[in-house]
């Protein structure tokens, strides 16, 4: 793999695949037409998302190497790294990829509720794949996109191209819904998993050392991004991923309030919290008692 290509602009990109700029803030690039290349790793100061055509090599993503399938879709948020890794081999780009800056969101309901696509925060093996059916949808978007883009630009251009791109990200929320639902096979166990996580972690000196368990730790654990673990968990328990770390708190903290040798504050220690304040603001908040209304009540 040699050196970080860096593209800041959507312009860049095109050039670099050889695709002419229709509008300086938004693309749909066709990769057959890029020149025969090897791998690299590519730094992306915009929206990129990847439509897998054909085998090409392994797509790099941050530290890790992955052989994700044709039919699949794969988000990169501004600022983040990708690649392919070809084993030193030149091979030719298929697929596309949908660019778009920033800036061409921004006063717009898509740059208002960006954050609500947290699939841009998936990791590369958390990618979305594609049935038929999905991929002809996708498609018909990028055709859209692509017709806008080859119009005369006028005065209801960027809303139409806005609204198009905000359409297919919709379309992904359900694709991925569905996902979430059908490869029950990839997920199975892992709230099985992210319980087992919990219980052990509070068996442990953890909370006293680390303090309470992070979303983040545990999607770590699991070997999941924060954000498709953050998913998951809404999608099976309907609770987030927060709101289950609080709830397993509260049941050990419960078990524990009746031990009349431990003060509040010594277990609101032994549970990770560094202010046994926030430790009683939280239980009451859960429990409608105060751990002392709840020891003593109960």
């Amino acid at each position: 793999m040699e050196s970080i290509k860096r593209f800041e602009t959507i312009s860049d990109y095109n050039a670099f695949n050889n695709n002419e700029t229709l509008h300086p803030l938004v693309n749909v690039v066709d990769l057959s037409r890029a020149n025969p290349r090897q791998g690299s790793k590519m730094y992306f100061g915009f929206y990129t998302v990847f439509l897998k055509e054909v085998k090409c090599g392994d797509l790099m993503y941050g530290r890790h190497t992955y052989d994700y399938q044709e039919g699949t879709l794969v988000f990169l948020a501004p600022g983040q790294v990708a690649g392919v890794n070809s084993n030193g081999e030149t091979y030719q780009p298929k697929g596309y990829a949908l660019v778009f800056h920033p800036d061409l969101i921004h006063g717009t309901s898509l740059g208002r509720n960006i954050q609500e696509y947290t699939f841009f925060g998936y990791q590369s093996n958390e990618a979305l794949h594609l049935s038929e059916r999905e991929r002809k949808i996708v498609m018909e978007c990028f055709s859209k996109i692509e017709y806008e883009l080859e119009h005369a630009i006028d005065k209801h251009s960027k809303r139409l191209i806005v609204s198009n791109l905000e359409l297919f990200l919709n379309y992904c929320i359900r694709f991925y819904d569905r996902q979430f639902i059908t490869r029950d096979k990839a997920h199975k166990g892992i709230l099985e998993r992210f319980e087992h996580l919990l219980n052990e972690y509070f068996q442990t000196d953890k909370p006293q050392t680390i303090g309470l368990p992070s979303v983040a730790f545990c999607a770590n654990e699991l070997h999941l991004s924060a954000s498709y673990f953050g998913d998951l968990i809404k999608k099976e328990t309907g609770n987030t991923a927060q709101e289950y770390i609080q709830s397993k708190v509260i049941n050990v903290a419960k078990e524990r309030i009746f031990d009349q040798s431990k003060s509040v504050s010594q277990i609101a220690y032994e549970l990770g919290f560094k202010y046994p304040q926030h430790f009683s603001r939280l239980f009451k908040q859960w429990v409608g008692q105060s751990p002392n209304e709840y020891r003593i009540l109960n």
